[in-house]
């Protein structure tokens, strides 16, 4: 079985980061597909997709599930070398991908090879866990796909209440797991972290976890992507 990619952006979805996601792919002009589902599939998304993800260094297309779905998604979908997940309400999008069976799709997905990922809520999805605010500004940890194991954290450094919101959170329960700063992602080869690259030099990714009752965060190296 082919080995699947992860990569889970933290925040702002950087050109450079975007770029190392089709570089993932190992293809010279790889197909690359959006879900807007988080933000329920708008123009704005899709725009601001189409312009990470330009056709002179790929193919782009996206899925909106939102009024009548294209008959062929699924095939569609099975047929990229990258699934693009944009950020958004994580509670809403979950729910839209579950009546649709994407949750079961996006797992088919994924083991078959496809590089998926994204940022904020295209970057929780994957992990058992996340820290959203789909359901209040405080924020509050959620069940997600579970495709990879722990939490996961995004925004660390761009939201004032994330940090205080993750350590509550694994405090009182939440599986331990990684905060990203904006412009960090965390790439995963199946479901094992490889590798730690950011766009951003000052931007950090951090292991946040319950030890001895207390909650504890380590820097974790993320290597430079270089110009963003």
């Amino acid at each position: 079985m082919p080995e699947a990619g992860i990569l889970a952006m933290g925040g702002a979805p950087l050109p450079g980061l975007c770029a190392h996601m089709l570089e993932l792919t190992g293809k010279t002009d790889p197909r690359v597909c959006c879900l807007g589902q988080a933000t329920g599939d708008t123009a704005d998304t899709l725009v601001r997709f189409y312009d990470l993800f330009p056709s002179e260094r790929c193919r782009p297309s996206h899925v909106s599930l939102f009024g009548i779905p294209r008959p062929d998604y699924r095939e569609h979908l099975l047929a990229q070398d990258a699934i693009f997940v944009g950020g958004g309400n994580t509670a809403n999008m979950l729910a839209i991908w579950r009546v649709h069976g994407l949750d079961v799709l996006l797992r088919e997905a994924s083991e078959a090879g496809i590089v998926v990922g994204g940022v904020s809520a295209g970057a929780i999805c994957w992990f058992d866990a996340g820290v959203t605010d789909s359901f209040r500004a405080e924020l509050d940890g959620m069940d997600c796909l579970g495709l990879l194991a722990g939490s996961c954290c995004p925004h660390y450094d761009g939201e004032a209440q994330r940090r205080p919101a993750y350590h509550r959170l694994v405090g009182e329960g939440l599986p331990a797991g990684l905060a990203l700063d904006d412009g960090v992602a965390a790439v995963f080869a199946g479901t094992e972290l490889s590798d730690m690259v950011t766009a951003r030099p000052e931007a950090r990714a951090y292991r946040v976890e319950a030890l001895d009752g207390e909650v504890r965060e380590t820097a974790l190296d993320a290597r430079p992507l270089g110009d963003t």
